[in-house]
């Protein structure tokens, strides 16, 4: 057995907490992956994990030795690409996670460009509205809107969301325009569904301060394309980012609504691993993409 490419199996293995998972991942047979572990396990005279019929975890020995594992491969693989002269190359394969509306409205262009500067590259864009976790997952780059928590992730800011109510005129003629937020209690809402609660609306009132608006929710959804598309139908009044509703304000398709109230704003992230390795197609794809997006709001 090589050491190296067990510690590799090891490391896929800690991510994913799957034998399985981990054997899709790296295209080999789980029995490859299990006999990889059990002679690293020997190898080194340490139980890395606790095994049951659904899922593996790291034992307290398990979890230090993947971290130097990760560590170790990192460094191993930043110093072979630098005797190869690769660290100045963006080449392989980027991988993405991005939100659904914001991959189709906002990305294709500037990773279109990108691309188109570094032929050598694939790029891998997993479009997903659930949170990914990096240091599980075989991703390079989360991009999402939030409110950053101290997670262990490096982050840099690529612009601010900022949020339209809105809806459709057949809707208002039946239902009327609030005028109030508070007066949103007293209509039909539709709801992004990962936003827990989601039947609880943060809006500013004049004073730039949150009051908390519980809706009546006609119609939810984990799919921003999905909650447009029925606010179009005119199933109620909706709230998403104003870079998804602008066309359909000025083609009079929906009406925007609270224009007098200031509007909520939720920073855009790129999240990464931190490394003192890191790949130049991550480093290269993350300082294009926030320059792209500094350029697009001055």
């Amino acid at each position: 057995m090589n050491k190296f490419e067990c510690m590799q199996v090891f490391v896929q293995v800690a991510k994913v907490g799957s034998f399985t998972a981990a054997a899709d991942a790296l295209n080999v047979t789980q029995s490859s992956v299990s006999k990889k572990i059990a002679w690293l396990e020997q190898n080194i005279n340490i139980t890395l994990f606790y095994r049951n019929s659904r899922k593996v975890s790291l034992t307290e020995q398990g979890k230090p030795y993947a971290l130097y594992c990760e560590k170790l491969l990192d460094e191993m693989q930043h110093t072979e690409s630098q005797l190869k002269g690769e660290l100045a190359q963006v080449s392989g394969e980027l991988k993405l996670s991005v939100p659904s509306a914001f991959a189709y409205h906002m990305l294709t262009q500037p990773v279109s460009q990108f691309m188109r500067l570094h032929p050598n590259l694939v790029v891998n864009m997993s479009v997903n509205d659930q949170h990914v976790d990096l240091f599980r997952s075989d991703v390079d780059i989360a991009i999402r809107a939030s409110d950053l928590k101290d997670s262990g992730l490096k982050a840099r800011f690529l612009l601010q969301h900022q949020v339209a109510y809105f809806a459709s005129p057949e809707y208002i003629n039946k239902a009327g325009k609030p005028n109030l937020p508070s007066d949103l209690s007293a209509h039909h809402c539709i709801s992004y569904s990962l936003m827990p609660p989601s039947n609880i609306w943060q809006v500013l009132n004049l004073n730039g301060e949150v009051e908390n608006i519980k809706i009546s929710e006609a119609f939810k959804s984990d799919c921003p394309n999905m909650i447009l598309a029925m606010a179009l139908q005119g199933h109620g009044i909706a709230a998403l980012p104003i870079w998804m509703v602008t066309e359909h304000f000025s083609q009079g398709r929906l009406i925007p609504l609270l224009e007098n109230y200031p509007p909520r704003t939720l920073p855009m992230y790129a999240l990464y691993k931190q490394s003192d390795y890191l790949p130049s197609r991550i480093r290269s794809f993350i300082d294009f993409i926030v320059q792209y997006f500094a350029q697009s709001e001055s």
